[in-house]
């Protein structure tokens, strides 16, 4: 370590375990200096290497860090892992970084959190492929389902694998409603129906947190209060071309319920969105410095005591890619950094997401702007839950354990029952599913080796008696390297993309599948295949059990499907199924048994 050795402070109340853990929370508040204090409201993103070792200042990455320096010389102990890696290396990492919050005055754990990484999206502004971890279908896939128990089951998986390698927060669910089709985060959603979604967030943060939150919890930061569905032309408030969050159906009630259960569910953290309310009684700011929503809503009329944590960004300018994004402060891009700050803090927030400005905490209090009391309030949130998950008596994890418990086989058959199941059937013309026999099979998009377990793999459609095709849902190119993994704008098939896929359907018998992040429009396709199924995030041999009759599908669309952009145009963005005339309603699904 490059840190100056630091004198510990021990055998202090706080680290006694048999007391109460409100004097706990006092004595060690009343010990800690007010850089200690600061540090603690940045919960920012850090990697590991490959190895399992810390990043540090100089290392190459897709944004700077310096671990020794977050750690030692700004106080830090919440952190968001960037990237994935082995089991093994990442329960390592986790006890290093435990090993280096020991050894600074106080002691104090490193909390580290998670954005979701058990399906199939690799989107590093929002979520990992589960790579050694147990695979499911994206939560649209779970919601086709509507199975609250199923649900329970995989968040507790969940927490089972994390606690393997130390996350201890989830920086999900997801319960924003899938009102707007265009928006690119409606994959990470449980889709469109607020009542469906109450019942699967209760499940989920039950899953995760236990009946209370403790020693063998993972703590669950829902997220985006109060509701990020209804974006302006489906645009995400990532960019600044979409920070415009509209409601022109009236329906904000709606888009809050999900919200009130998972608050009755006793969901510890909660994480207001980057959007800008416009054209409401709201203020015309973003949602983490907007002291109505943060305070008068979630806070008050709402009674949410927990930790509130903004998304990440709201403060600085960051450098993403070697690309400059703005800081996300809608509304507010005039203010200075320090006076971001302050709003964040007037807002009722806890914590700064994706930030690491300890500094300009300390100078708010020692200019008199905010009064140190301001900060203990939020500081008694977050020293709370470190002692309530135990991580001031025991932080470290079991390193063997580790590579035992990530990806079991019991977790990873289950995901791959939930993949089957989820399959949702939207058309069988002529009943061709299930498929019997080896048929000879022209494969496209689909791993040849995965085919060749149902039939013969031919290479020409000519010779096949059927051929299977998978699609992902279109989207536009963006530009720029970090917006282009936010798969946004049209949702047909442009003349170019179409003709070779409706070329196929004509020439041979075709199964179509089609991953829905998104509400596809794909009406030609619709008319024109064999056998239309939709996946949330299933694997090839997932798909082809459904297709050869192994396995059932059990799916309903967990959002309606338009006819046309002009449809997709004409609807109102806070209004869920909204389109005129849909190709498919919310809820189609068919079933082969």
């Amino acid at each position: 370590m490059n840190a100056a050795p630091t004198v510990r402070d021990e055998g202090h109340p706080y680290q006694d375990s048999s007391l109460p853990v409100a004097q706990r929370v006092e004595d060690l508040l009343a010990r800690m200096t007010l850089t200690e204090k600061a540090g603690q409201f940045f919960h920012t993103m850090l990697a590991m290497k490959p190895d399992g070792s810390t990043v540090e200042k100089g290392d190459p990455g897709m944004l700077p860090m310096d671990t020794t320096h977050m750690l030692h010389g700004q106080s830090m102990t919440h952190f968001n892992l960037l990237g994935t890696g082995d089991p093994t290396a990442m329960a390592r990492w986790h006890n290093t970084l435990q090993r280096m919050a020991a050894d600074t005055r106080l002691g104090i754990p490193v909390t580290l959190s998670t954005d979701p990484r058990h399906a199939f999206t690799e989107n590093v502004g929002a979520s990992f492929g589960a790579g050694a971890f147990s695979a499911w279908p994206e939560p649209l896939g779970l919601a086709a389902l509507r199975d609250p128990e199923l649900v329970y089951e995989f968040a507790d998986t969940v927490r089972r694998e994390y606690l393997a390698v130390g996350f201890r927060v989830a920086l999900h669910p997801q319960i924003d409603l899938a009102s707007e089709p265009r928006w690119s985060r409606q994959n990470g959603t449980f889709g469109s129906d607020a009542d469906l979604t109450s019942q699967l967030v209760r499940a989920y943060v039950r899953g995760l947190q236990g009946d209370r939150l403790g020693k063998r919890s993972v703590s669950a930061m829902v997220k985006h209060f109060p509701g990020g569905g209804p974006q302006k032309d489906g645009e995400d408030p990532h960019f600044p071309h979409g920070k415009e969050q509209v409601y022109p159906g009236g329906m904000r009630e709606l888009h809050l319920a999900p919200f009130k259960a998972a608050i009755e569910a006793g969901c510890a953290q909660m994480m207001p969105y980057y959007g800008q309310p416009v054209g409401t009684d709201w203020e015309e700011v973003g949602f983490g410095f907007n002291k109505g929503v943060v305070q008068g809503l979630l806070r008050e009329r709402l009674g949410f005591d927990g930790i509130v944590c903004t998304d990440w960004g709201l403060i600085s300018d960051a450098e993403i890619f070697g690309e400059t994004h703005e800081a996300r402060a809608w509304g507010l891009e005039s203010l200075t950094e320090l006076e971001r700050v302050a709003r964040v803090l007037e807002a009722g927030c806890d914590q700064f997401g994706g930030e690491a400005r300890p500094e300009l905490l300390v100078e708010l209090v020692e200019s008199g702007r905010v009064p140190e009391s301001r900060l203990d309030a939020s500081l008694r949130r977050l020293l709370r839950e470190k002692f309530v998950l135990g991580l001031f008596d025991n932080p470290y994890v079991d390193v063997d354990l580790a590579a035992e418990t990530v990806g079991r086989a019991e977790f990873r058959e289950a995901g791959e029952r939930a993949q089957r199941r989820s399959l949702t059937v939207l058309t069988n013309t002529g009943g061709i599913l299930p498929v019997a026999g080896r048929p000879k099979v022209y494969a496209r998009n689909v791993e040849p080796e995965a085919v060749a377990a149902y039939g013969e793999v031919v290479t020409d459609p000519a010779l096949a008696d059927l051929a299977v095709l998978r699609l992902r849902t279109p989207f536009e190119q963006r530009a720029n390297k970090f917006e282009s993994l936010f798969h946004s704008g049209r949702l047909f098939f442009t003349e170019e993309e179409l003709k070779p896929i409706l070329d196929l359907l004509d020439a041979v018998p075709t199964v179509v599948c089609v991953n829905l992040e998104r509400a596809a429009v794909i009406p030609e396709i619709a008319e024109r295949a064999a056998a239309l199924i939709a996946d949330y995030g299933a694997s090839d041999a997932a798909v082809l059990d459904v297709v050869f009759g192994r396995a059932e599908p059990e799916g309903r669309l967990p959002f309606e499907l338009p006819r046309s952009m002009a449809a997709v145009e004409a609807s109102r963005p806070d209004v869920p199924n909204d389109t005129e005339n849909p190709l498919f309603p919310d809820g189609a699904g068919l079933r082969l048994g």
